[in-house]
């Protein structure tokens, strides 16, 4: 099978196409006949050697998948051969960018029959990303408020979703072109992160949302009421000055059991998913140079794998 997989840490040039044996499912596992493979930041690090899962050369690169069962292992229920799934590969985050890849049944579920495998393979990380950042860190409600910074990346479009559809009002800064695919999205306020007037302590929110890091993380902790909490994916550290607000930062933990709730969202048309640049497996190493800054549309970096 083909496979798009690097033999030391680099940059993208290091990204190879290598043709290996199909994997057979072990325990607990499900071997996936991909279709499409999403493309993400964790993807650069892991590629860099910079990530904390650290798995070691040779690998194959890539995490979120979509794709069609073609055999389960051991002790596997509840998917069969001819199911079409979506999700992750496994807690390294390696294996997507091939052929066929070996997926951990807990960390994939049936892909909503209203999506695309390309629109499938854009939704896992970040969607579960977003879910959990709002319900199960900053524990939001209906009718408190949200600082969401960078609205428009991909985790941040679903967390104003999600939001917005839960009855939590939105603050969100993102850049001057997306001010208004922001509002669409659900955002009550929008501001441009670049702009001179960014006035946080007067949003007084209950959380904020963190997507960019920096000194921006730290300035938005003015936002907080106190008891507030700041939850982010991009940096663990400095903590906020602030003693009377909190801090958390958190690694997705992709289960069949969140990706169903999001699953019933999509099905239901509550979610929309943003599908940007689409590349053949072949030009994996093209969608590692848009991850390192190359021009390239809104929207999730989706490898197509198979027709």
């Amino acid at each position: 099978m083909k496979a798009a997989r690097i033999h030391q840490f680099g940059p993208p040039p290091v990204i190879v196409i290598d043709d290996i044996p199909q994997p057979q499912p072990g325990a607990g596992e499900v071997l996936v006949r991909v279709s499409a493979a999403g493309v993400g930041p964790w993807d650069a690090l892991i590629r860099e050697g910079k990530s904390k899962v650290s798995p070691q050369p040779p690998l194959i690169l890539g995490s979120d998948l979509s794709g069609v069962v073609e055999a389960v292992g051991a002790g596997v229920t509840g998917f069969n051969p001819g199911d079409e799934v979506y999700g992750l590969t496994n807690p390294q985050f390696c294996g997507a960018y091939a052929e066929y890849a070996l997926a951990k049944s807990g960390m994939i579920a049936r892909k909503p029959a209203l999506l695309t495998h390309t629109e499938g393979a854009s939704v896992p990380v970040v969607a579960v990303t977003a879910w959990q950042m709002l319900f199960e860190y900053a524990h939001l409600q209906t009718g408190q408020r949200t600082l969401i910074l960078g609205a428009a990346g991909s985790v941040g479009a679903y967390a104003v979703q999600l939001a917005a559809q839960s009855g939590i009002h939105v603050i969100a800064t993102a850049g001057s072109g997306d001010l208004e695919y922001v509002r669409k999205l659900g955002a009550e306020t929008v501001v441009d992160y670049r702009s001179d007037n960014l006035d946080y302590a007067a949003w007084s929110v209950d959380a904020v949302l963190d997507l960019v890091g920096g000194e921006t993380r730290l300035a938005a902790t003015q936002a907080l009421k106190p008891a507030g909490i700041l939850v982010s994916v991009v940096s663990a550290d400095p903590k906020p000055a602030r003693s009377d607000v909190r801090s958390v930062f958190f690694y997705v933990d992709v289960t069949t059991g969140r990706l169903n709730k999001i699953s019933e969202l999509l099905e239901a048309g509550k979610l929309v998913t943003q599908v940007g640049t689409v590349l053949p497996l072949d030009q994996a190493r093209a969608a590692h140079e848009m991850l390192a800054g190359a021009p390239h549309p809104r929207g999730k970096i989706v490898l197509q794998v198979a027709d």
